[in-house]
C-alpha cells in the first residue's frame, strides 16, 4: 500500500505581489496622465476637419456667386458688418461715421443705410449676398466705407445629431459652431513702370476683373459667446466680375455676386 505524500507548491509572496500592484499603477497613472492629452488631441483634430470640409463649402459658393444655396438657412446663426465710413482725402482723422449692420434667421438691424432695409437671412441669396460684400466700398467721389464680415454658423459636417431637421433648441446650442471672418479686397498686381498702352490696359482689366478672397474660422464658438483657440486662414484668387444687386423684398439691401463667366472691360 502506497502512502499519499504532500507535494510541495510554490506560490507568490506578499511582496511579489506588492511589487506587482506597485508596477501596473504605476503604468496607470501615466495611462491616466496622458489621456485627457489625447482626447484634446482627438476633439482638435475631428474639430479641424469639420472646419475643412465646411471650408470647402463656402470657397464654392461664394466663388461661383451662388444664389439658390437655401440650405444654408439650417445652419447660419448671424452675419454682422461693421462698418466705418472715412473720406477719401485723410484717413487717419476724416473718420465720418461708424456702426454695424446685423442679420439673423428672424430679424435685421442695419444702421448704414436710410431708411434702413428689413433683411433677415431668409435664403441663400441674402447669406451669400452679404458674405461677399467687400472689404472696401465707394460711396461717392470723396467717401469710401471700410467693411468688416463676421458671420457665425454652426457646422454643417460632423455629427447628424445636431443637425437639422433636429429642433431641440438645446441640442442645437451645444453644436459645434464657428465663427468665419470675410475679407473680400481687389487683387492689385505689383506695379509695372511700363506706359505702353496695351500693357496699361491689360493691368486695368485685370485689376477689375481679380479679387482677393480671405475666409478666417475660429472655434468653436463656446456657450458665454467667446471663440476657443482654433483658428485657419483660407486664401483662394476668384476672378470674375464682382456685381451688385438689390434683394427685391428688401429694397435698398445691396447684395453682391461673383460671375466668374462674366470679365468687364476697362474704362
Amino acid at each position: 500500500m502506497k502512502l499519499l505524500t504532500r507535494q510541495s507548491q510554490s506560490a507568490f509572496t506578499m511582496v511579489e505581489i506588492a511589487l506587482c500592484l506597485a508596477i501596473v499603477g504605476f503604468a496607470l497613472v501615466a495611462i491616466i496622465g496622458v489621456l485627457p492629452t489625447g482626447m484634446n488631441v482627438q476633439r482638435d483634430n475631428r474639430n479641424e476637419t469639420i472646419v475643412n470640409q465646411d471650408a470647402a463649402v463656402w470657397m464654392d459658393a461664394i466663388r461661383s456667386g451662388a444664389q439658390g444655396y437655401d440650405d444654408l438657412t439650417n445652419w447660419v446663426v448671424g452675419i454682422t458688418n461693421y462698418w466705418t465710413a472715412y473720406k477719401v482725402e485723410d484717413l487717419n482723422t476724416n473718420r465720418v461715421t461708424s456702426g454695424s449692420d446685423s442679420y439673423t434667421l428672424n430679424d435685421s438691424h442695419v444702421t448704414s443705410i436710410d431708411p434702413a432695409p428689413y433683411c433677415p437671412l431668409t435664403n441663400g441669396f441674402r447669406i451669400v449676398g452679404l458674405m461677399s460684400t467687400p472689404r472696401y466700398l465707394p460711396l461717392d467721389e470723396n467717401h469710401f466705407q471700410s467693411n468688416y464680415v463676421v458671420a457665425y454658423f454652426r457646422a454643417m459636417s460632423g455629427s447628424a445629431v445636431d443637425k437639422r431637421p433636429q429642433q431641440n433648441q438645446d441640442v442645437l446650442n451645444d453644436a459645434f459652431a464657428y465663427r468665419l471672418i470675410l475679407e473680400n479686397t481687389p487683387y492689385v498686381p505689383v506695379e509695372d513702370s511700363s506706359t505702353n498702352a496695351a500693357d496699361v490696359r491689360y493691368r486695368n482689366i485685370l485689376q477689375r476683373n481679380s479679387r482677393d478672397l480671405r475666409l478666417t474660422f475660429r472655434w468653436p464658438v463656446l456657450p458665454n459667446g467667446s471663440i476657443g483657440n482654433g483658428r485657419q486662414t483660407y486664401r483662394l484668387f476668384v476672378g470674375g466680375h464682382l456685381t451688385e444687386t438689390n434683394d427685391v423684398d428688401a429694397a435698398g439691401q445691396p447684395l453682391f455676386f461673383f460671375e466668374p463667366s462674366t470679365y468687364v472691360q476697362a474704362p
